[in-house]
């Protein structure tokens, strides 16, 4: 039967689907290094010069390209498993005949082209790509594979999130490192974010054998260890962001709940049947998710530069002497 599928399935590819493995509709996700910029800006400028506006988009284009490298290895080493997914057994690599000669020069191209572009921009900034390049390898290839791996397969990937932060920061700034704080905050904050979606695509399948075919993390996951360990990387990530705001600018304080609203609302979208979470650069069809989250940036846009001393009871270390 398998036999029969993939022949009447497979079939001479196009250009165009060297191009789709490249995941250019993914792109998206890269608009993460804004963060890394905006606060490089904040905490080590007193204007905004616009002339980083070139080595921004620079910055972005190389970042699309080395991401995209990862999605070509990523789609060429997972084809075996996708073909058990209900969605991505559709995928180019699942269905046609491909050329593995053909995706190496590709990967090896869109490589040399990120690199090229982030060496232009400052020596902190290409090693934080060739991080993200080698954070791709360490996850989709033998031996090591960490996606393999429960646990640790969200954890190296939600790395990203952090590397994007890193990314957008040393575009702006070669001289200081960005706080731990709040890259820790970002990397949990991924953490989460690709917890509810293993959670939702867990789910989705509905059969724990066949998830474990589709990926082998999932044979030791289960929907309720999926959830305890999303509102873990939650809680962290809220905690380091706390940490960072109160050293920094204790006025973002007030936007703390609503980051936790915004925490859960990303939460009752992942508990939906065939859920976006599942493919985040589709998240933007949610549209109240969209409203909450243009709200919530406008929010702290708004808390950067408005004092409020009142707060500056939270710094002190002093007890309040009854009266």
């Amino acid at each position: 039967m398998e036999s029969d599928f993939m022949q009447e399935t497979h079939r001479p590819s196009e250009l165009r689907n060297y191009i789709k493995i490249a995941r250019p509709d993914h792109w998206i996700k890269n608009l993460f290094l804004l963060p890394g910029s905006f606060f490089a800006f904040f905490l080590t400028s007193q204007h905004m010069p616009w002339e980083k506006a070139a080595p921004l988009l620079i910055g972005l284009a190389a970042t699309c390209l080395i991401a995209s490298a990862n999605y070509v290895i990523n789609e060429w080493l997972d084809a075996d498993f996708d073909r058990f997914h209900p969605t991505k057994k559709f995928r180019p690599f699942v269905t046609e005949q491909m050329s593995v000669r053909f995706l190496l020069l590709e990967y090896c191209l869109l490589c040399a082209g990120g690199l090229l572009l982030s060496a232009r921009i400052n020596r902190c900034f290409l090693t934080a790509e060739l991080v993200l390049l080698a954070m791709g390898l360490l996850y989709n290839v033998r031996p090591l594979r960490l996606k393999d791996l429960p646990y640790l397969d969200v954890l190296t990937e939600s790395v990203n999130n952090a590397l994007r932060f890193y990314l957008g920061w040393f575009i702006i700034t070669d001289r200081y490192y960005p706080p731990v704080s709040i890259i820790l905050g970002f990397w949990f904050g991924g953490a989460f974010l690709m917890a509810v979606k293993r959670f939702s695509e867990y789910r989705m399948i509905a059969d724990p054998a066949l998830a474990g075919k589709y990926r082998k993390s999932f044979l030791h996951y289960s929907e309720k260890s999926l959830l305890i360990s999303s509102f873990f990387y939650a809680m962290f990530s809220v905690f380091f962001l706390g940490v960072f705001l109160v050293k920094y600018r204790i006025e973002l304080l007030l936007a703390v709940p609503f980051l936790c609203g915004l925490f859960c609302l990303y939460f009752s979208i992942g508990l939906k049947k065939d859920s976006a979470a599942q493919k985040p650069e589709k998240l933007f069809r949610e549209k109240f998710l969209m409203l909450y989250l243009v709200c919530f940036l406008v929010l702290v846009v708004v808390l950067l530069f408005v004092n409020i001393p009142q707060l500056s009871v939270f710094l002190s270390d002093s007890l309040i002497e009854v009266s």
